[in-house]
């Protein structure tokens, strides 16, 4: 799957790698109900960082279509908020 990450760039991501990145979307979506500011920022850190290191970046020059796309990581809460669907930022 490819995932562009907002103002970054694009990763290709093997289908193994989200249930861990499942588990990082579930603690995001339960930390915005919450309110949790700095919970949020945490996950959303880690969440990032998780695909970054788990997946294969795209050269710059790469014209793919992204499967999936994440907020960048100075995101406000109310920002990944509108991007959020019923499962959180990552469907599944």
């Amino acid at each position: 799957m490819i995932v562009r990450i907002m103002g970054e760039g694009q990763v290709k991501l093997a289908d193994g790698h989200f249930t861990e990145l499942n588990k990082l979307d579930d603690d995001l979506l339960e930390q915005m109900e919450a309110g949790d500011e700095e919970g949020f920022r945490h996950t959303l850190g880690a969440l990032l960082d998780a695909v970054r290191r788990l997946g294969e970046p795209l050269p710059d020059d790469a014209l793919e279509p992204s499967e999936l796309i994440l907020p960048s990581p100075d995101a406000s809460l109310d920002e990944v908020r509108e991007m959020l669907s019923d499962d959180g930022l990552i469907p599944g």
